[in-house]
């Protein structure tokens, strides 16, 4: 696009485009596409010499996106939980504890409810994804070090704990041998 042309006005056919578009692109909550399309819509706004002709046109196009949105989450194109569910799968799968998930998840657009419904509640989970993240930290059975001291081992307690993993998991997780945590992994990872 040169840099002086203008683009052309959003309407409910260009949001709708725009929402294939990222959709193609990215996974997304009916409230992330909603920001989305907001920004486009901001963007076209302040590239507009004269605020007052563009206010109609920015009215009926932030009155457009909530069409967009239920027209493509009729379609299938969104699902809410079906995001959800895939993203708590790749952040556990990623080390990431039930709580720090939940609130990404929330972040991202979904209801608290169905990000806790999209959360494994098995312990046996939850202690996988904590051996993942003390594995990529180096630390518990894979600390370089053979011995640790206790302010060592509080440190290592204290990065699981920040992390969302409640203590017993994280003292699970500390000292479980590294033969039985990589199997643990491997199986979480399956």
């Amino acid at each position: 696009m040169a840099k002086d042309s203008i683009p052309p006005a959003p309407d409910a056919s260009s949001l709708y485009q725009a929402a294939l578009y990222y959709l193609a692109r990215y996974a997304a909550t009916e409230g992330g596409l909603r920001r989305v399309l907001v920004q486009k819509i901001d963007r076209w706004a302040r590239a507009q010499t004269d605020a007052d002709a563009a206010e109609p046109v920015i009215t009926a196009a932030r009155a457009a996106i909530g069409g967009v949105v239920e027209r493509l989450v009729e379609a299938g194109a969104i699902s809410d939980a079906a995001f959800a569910e895939s993203r708590a799968k790749n952040l556990v799968r990623s080390g990431q504890s039930n709580r720090a998930i939940q609130a990404r998840l929330v972040a991202k657009g979904v209801a608290p409810e169905m990000a806790r419904a999209a959360t494994d509640a098995d312990p046996e989970t939850e202690l996988a994804a904590a051996l993942v993240l003390v594995r990529k930290r180096r630390i518990g059975s894979y600390r370089m070090a053979e011995d640790a001291d206790a302010i060592v081992r509080n440190k290592e307690l204290g990065l699981l704990a920040r992390a969302g993993f409640s203590r017993d998991i994280a003292q699970q997780a500390l000292e479980m041998p590294r033969e039985d945590a990589e199997a643990r992994i491997h199986d979480l990872r399956q």
